[in-house]
């Protein structure tokens, strides 16, 4: 058991390396297979060695070795984000087909995080993709979660996977078309995503979770950090926050709510 908790740690520092990558390029319209990486700030080569997840970082106490300009406390937190959450995953649903298309949906909620965060965009290249290897895991590998039955994970299904994609992308380009210009598109195709992959009842925990605590530190904000209520705030780590906790412990909250 051991090995294979080391080996999907290890895979997800590796992947979470390729994100960050995904990260700085995508919403600059660059290319996230060529060039090889480089400094951002003097442009030199990144040397393999270099390159380790993590631990290069710290390793070359957070400079470039070229230039000396700091790196980014975000590479390493993403590989770190990203590995900790393949572990994650692999511990509570267990080894099996169903698990690279988990490792692909977190990985694609760091990455949207990041660039909303940054550029207040959900890249199409993610959620688009997303959509359709959503509706077609959740017909056959993806685990609901909200059934877990003798220990197993049934699968979403197609039509919860269906409806789900209806439903979030439904409600949520109404709520773009009411709030006129509030809310974006990428929002809009990130939840019918959402929706592909873990069925109607995720959309609905997901919007109410991302908006609680967007809500909360909305409010923070403006309490303490003097931002206005016209202050704009991207949804889609709220959002990303939403979907995983749906994820991790969906069925434990409706559990808990419906038995009180």
């Amino acid at each position: 058991m051991m090995p294979f908790l080391v080996l999907t740690v290890v895979f997800g520092l590796i992947v979470g390396s390729f994100l960050n990558v995904c990260i700085h390029r995508l919403p600059r319209g660059l290319s996230i297979v060529t060039p090889r990486s480089a400094c951002p700030h003097c442009k030199a080569p990144i040397r393999p060695w270099e390159n380790i997840p993590l631990f290069s970082y710290l390793f070359l106490l957070g400079k470039c070795r070229n230039c000396g300009v700091r790196i980014s406390p975000r590479y390493p937190l993403v590989e770190f984000l990203n590995a900790i959450l393949y572990l994650a995953l692999f511990v509570h649903f267990g080894a099996g087909w169903h698990l690279p298309v988990l490792f692909a949906l977190v990985s694609a909620m760091l990455v949207i995080t990041f660039i909303d965060l940054d550029f207040q965009i959900i890249p199409d290249a993610i959620t688009l993709p997303g959509i359709v290897i959503g509706l077609l895991s959740a017909s056959f590998i993806f685990p609901d979660p909200f059934s877990l039955s003798y220990g197993q994970w049934p699968i979403v299904g197609f039509i919860n996977s269906t409806t789900g994609f209806l439903l979030g992308g439904g409600l949520f380009y109404f709520i773009a078309y009411a709030s006129r210009g509030g809310m974006g598109g990428g929002d809009v195709k990130m939840m019918a995503m959402v929706g592909a992959f873990m069925g109607w009842k995720a959309v609905l925990l997901t919007t109410f979770l991302g908006s609680l605590v967007g809500s909360v530190v909305g409010l923070f904000m403006m309490v303490f950090m003097g931002k206005g209520r016209k202050t704009k705030v991207p949804f889609g780590p709220f959002l990303a926050f939403g979907s995983l906790v749906t994820l991790f412990w969906g069925s434990v909250i409706l559990q808990w709510y419906f038995s009180r």
